[in-house]
């Protein structure tokens, strides 16, 4: 649950919120990731999908994704000898699809 502070003229997002809020957006202000998470954005992948779409090297997709992962932005699934990643919820594609809408628009 968020915590907001309320005063007289506005309401303030808590300290520790407005960290983790922070974070999220240094997570997005890597092109790479965001690359990827625009990928996944349209559907899950493997990561040799994710290496040949964005043209770079497995470890270097491979890492990224292992660090979307710790951030809990993406989810993998394995099926067979192939890991299959998506994003863990609609509301990271939200953001990721406005985004691109806006840098289209402006």
């Amino acid at each position: 649950m968020t915590d907001v502070v309320s005063t007289d003229f506005e309401t303030i997002l808590s300290l520790d919120d407005a960290r983790a809020v922070a974070r999220f957006f240094q997570v997005l202000a890597d092109p790479t990731r965001v690359r990827l998470l625009a990928a996944l954005a349209e559907q899950e992948c493997c990561v040799s999908d994710l290496t040949g779409a964005l043209g770079m090297d497995q470890s270097a997709v491979s890492h990224q994704l292992r660090y979307l992962r710790e951030m809990g932005l993406v989810r993998w699934e394995k099926q067979g000898r192939h890991v299959f990643y998506r994003l863990n919820d609609g509301h990271l594609r939200d953001i990721l699809l406005t985004s691109i809408a806006h840098r289209e628009c402006g």
